[in-house]
């Protein structure tokens, strides 16, 4: 099995595994959702270190594009660069888990025969968006997982700040997440100490 392969099963599994909320507030996905301004490119910021990603040392990206041959549901592709400057990619599948105009999403990144296991999908929301799309809160109910994106390849202090509040307000511990951008030297830190 390809390192590639590998990654993307990975990636599905762990999603699939952690469907148990945490205790504490509801994680309330945004509304006012909209896909075609969501869909492109993001850079990730700062994540809470993942197996599956471990690997993963920069140029971690999210692209979010239409799937043609899936009608209603959003292709992914998940890269981001190793050690040896190999390129780990992982595709697969997202789709609405209700009404399109929140950011309520499952995603799976296991494929079978040409068709997608949603048994291994995990859930993918959105609870923090800038009005302009410029960066994206994403979490998971169990709160073991956590991404805060953005649309280049850094954020400013005071905007990370105000997420690490936000993390806060909805029961996740920021000192789990750590910087990942390569454009930001503090890469590594974690984002209760800036």
């Amino acid at each position: 099995m390809s390192s590639t392969c590998r990654f993307a099963l990975a990636l599905a599994l762990a999603l699939a595994a952690c469907s148990r909320p945490a205790a504490g507030p509801s994680l309330e996905p945004v509304a006012d959702f909209d896909l075609e301004r969501y869909l492109g490119t993001w850079h990730e910021i700062a994540t809470i270190p993942s197996w599956f990603q471990r690997a993963c040392v920069r140029d971690t990206t999210a692209t979010y594009g239409p799937a043609p041959e899936d009608p209603g549901w959003i292709a992914v592709r998940n890269a981001c660069r190793t050690a040896s400057g190999e390129e780990k990619v992982a595709e697969g599948r997202a789709r609405f888990t209700g009404p399109p105009d929140r950011g309520a999403l499952e995603v799976t990144f296991l494929g079978v025969l040409g068709g997608w296991l949603w048994a291994a999908s995990g859930d993918y929301l959105v609870i923090a968006l800038d009005p302009d799309y410029r960066w994206a809160l994403i979490g998971h109910p169990s709160r073991d997982y956590a991404w805060i994106l953005a649309r280049g390849p850094s954020l400013p202090d005071a905007t990370l700040a105000a997420l690490r509040e936000r993390l806060l307000k909805v029961g996740y511990d920021p000192c789990r997440l750590v910087l990942t951008a390569t454009a930001d030297p503090r890469r590594g830190a974690r984002l209760c100490d800036l």
